[in-house]
């Protein structure tokens, strides 16, 4: 009896992909917007703030200031790779689900939880100032764990 040993096959890098989409979104894929972007689509869609991602980038041994991770995710924003959700004048998160969605934000725990789309309903909306039009609604409702 023989014994064989069976190579792991690593699995395939998401870079040639990744690459292509920051490419397609106008963005020039440098080495740590890649990284970024693995560390941020490499899974399910999620909300994350610049401070959280800065520390999954240090954990990724991915050398990058959070000023870089700032402005990353503010140029992913605006190549529409993610939504913004501003919670206040000094916290946002950004959300890797860039559809039309609500969100719960858990005070106490500062984190973000997706409404279903049809889970919030309008009876109307105002009309836009002339020459405007609505471009989407974003509905925050804060929460925190009830007292005991």
């Amino acid at each position: 009896m023989t014994d064989r040993i069976i190579a792991a096959r690593p699995h395939p890098s998401r870079k040639p992909c990744l690459t292509a989409v920051l490419r397609m979104a106008g963005l020039r894929p440098t080495r740590q917007r890649v990284a970024l972007a693995e560390l941020l689509f490499g899974g399910p869609h999620r909300h994350v703030s610049a401070e959280q991602l800065h520390g999954e980038a240090s954990s990724a041994n991915v050398n990058v200031s959070l000023a870089t991770i700032y402005n990353t995710l503010h140029q992913f924003h605006e190549a529409g790779l993610l939504r913004e959700v501003a919670i206040d004048a000094s916290r946002s998160y950004f959300d890797t689900d860039t559809s039309d969605h609500h969100h719960f934000y858990v005070e106490d725990e500062q984190r973000m939880i997706d409404i279903p789309p049809d889970a919030v309903t309008f009876k109307s909306l105002p009309q836009a100032p002339a020459g405007m039009e609505v471009s989407h609604v974003d509905v925050v409702i804060r929460v925190r764990k009830a007292p005991a």
